[in-house]
């Protein structure tokens, strides 16, 4: 039995129908594994010990009564627990920074999943500049000049927050450049770092591909729909799940990241590929989708992180 710490949003506001992170708590429970739950606000450090007030926690799929907490405990990160998944929602701020700064101090004690230093060290939209060859033209800029400069080239483009999630904030410029300068300047004012702008892939109306790899190894994958309207796939702003399978180009993409994935100690990964061969993201602070890989594949992606868990745990042993 291993006592798992999991470092997550409040229990109360998840959909237990879609959530990964709940997902991966009712495949420990089922393990026999002990459940602690923690805000990332309640890490605290003195004199080299981490810990946080943690509930024990058992869970169930059961809408509006899917959790149960004990009474609250001063938990030592470091002594006390054995695996501590950090599955807080990004954005991947300071205070998401900051959590992994303190948890890479347990690191050689305690099993963190994501790896904390490797998550700082990979930011989702930054990362995959490694693998610029399976990427769509991509520009990284603050510039009102050099965005109008990529527009001329490529005709279409999406301009994003480079450390946004969710699919929240993500805008499309047509060939005439409307609005380009006035969102420039909106981004700039609103972000302090650069901003991504890529070139518009006109297949995202067949869907963005999540690709789970579980310490290396394809997991298994889903295809996001974009809603009506939208150029947005993503399940948290209306886009639909299909059941897909993988291009020869995206298990090359796989077959080039798993290596690093798994040297890196990245065990739950969720990469996004758009018209079977473009790179976009890599997925690496809370990756989700497994619940829906696994309603249409059959499959236990949960019970797979948690086998590679359980491996690496008896290997530090």
């Amino acid at each position: 039995m291993l006592t798992v710490a999991v470092q997550m949003d409040p229990l109360d506001s998840i959909n237990i129908a879609g959530d990964s992170s709940f997902a991966l708590m009712l495949s420990a429970q089922a393990r026999g594994h002990k459940l602690f739950h923690y805000a990332p606000e309640d890490l605290n450090y003195s004199a080299g010990r981490v810990w946080t007030k943690a509930h024990p926690v058992t869970v169930q799929r059961v809408a509006g009564n899917h959790f149960s907490f004990g009474d609250p405990v001063k938990l030592d990160l470091g002594d006390e627990a054995d695996v501590v998944l950090m599955r807080q929602d990004p954005p991947f701020d300071l205070g998401y920074i900051t959590a992994t700064h303190l948890l890479e101090r347990i690191a050689d004690r305690t099993l963190v999943v994501n790896d904390p230093a490797q998550v700082r060290n990979a930011p989702e939209k930054v990362w995959v500049l490694d693998f610029a060859q399976f990427m769509p033209p991509t520009l990284v800029t603050r510039s009102v000049d050099e965005a109008k400069a990529f527009l001329a080239e490529h005709g279409e483009i999406v301009v994003k927050p480079l450390h946004g999630n969710g699919g929240k904030a993500i805008f499309k410029i047509g060939r005439d450049g409307a609005n380009l300068s006035s969102l420039i300047e909106v981004f700039n004012t609103a972000y302090r770092e650069p901003h991504m702008v890529q070139a518009f892939l006109p297949d995202i109306v067949k869907g963005d591909k999540r690709i789970v790899l579980v310490d290396g190894e394809v997991a298994g994958a889903i295809n996001r729909l974009p809603g009506e309207g939208e150029i947005r796939s993503n399940l948290a702003v209306g886009g639909s799940a299909a059941k897909t399978a993988l291009t020869d180009k995206e298990k090359e993409i796989c077959a080039v990241l798993g290596p690093e994935l798994k040297r890196r100690g990245l065990l739950f990964v969720g990469i996004d590929v758009i018209g079977g061969q473009w790179l976009t993201e890599i997925n690496v602070t809370s990756p989700t989708g497994i619940v829906a890989i696994d309603r249409f594949n059959g499959t236990d992606t949960a019970g797979m992180i948690w086998d590679a868990i359980e491996a690496r745990v008896a290997a530090r042993a």
